[in-house]
């Protein structure tokens, strides 16, 4: 299927341990506007998309979401993750927003793939319930996005 050159926004749901906890880190941490609730669910606005976190009150061990990794580039990417391709100014932009917020980082701010294709600025980190995410930028995005 061929994608049009204007991209739909995702929808995407995630379990999250704690609603408020959700709340303050989706809304406070990385400041996406609240859509509609409930007592079990909250949508976010997260650049442009619908994120959705749903209550689940037995998350994996110890009430947080458990994951592994895969090596990328000599780094060892948490699996599941989601997150946004931003643009590279916005990218650093929140890169030192998160920083100042002392978010604690899977993989800090880096550039991956230095010099080749796909070249991009990249971090993780996890929201409260232990979910991963990433937030990438491409210096050319409409080149490098897909590229192989």
């Amino acid at each position: 299927m061929n994608q049009s050159p204007e991209l739909s926004p995702f929808h995407l749901a995630i379990q999250v341990q704690d609603i408020d906890e959700a709340r303050d880190f989706y809304g406070s941490v990385l400041e996406c506007s609240e859509g509609r609730s409930d007592k079990k669910w909250v949508d976010f606005n997260l650049y442009g998309h619908q994120l959705v976190c749903h209550l689940n009150e037995t998350i994996g061990e110890n009430g947080i979401a458990t994951s592994h990794t895969n090596p990328v580039d000599g780094q060892e990417v948490p699996v599941p993750h989601f997150g946004i391709v931003l643009e590279m100014d916005d990218w650093k932009k929140l890169a030192k927003a998160l920083q100042k917020k002392n978010v604690e980082f899977i993989i800090g701010p880096t550039i991956r793939f230095k010099g080749k294709t796909g070249e991009q600025g990249t971090m993780f980190f996890k929201d409260p319930s232990g979910n991963a995410l990433e937030f990438k930028a491409f210096k050319n995005r409409s080149k490098q996005l897909f590229s192989v």
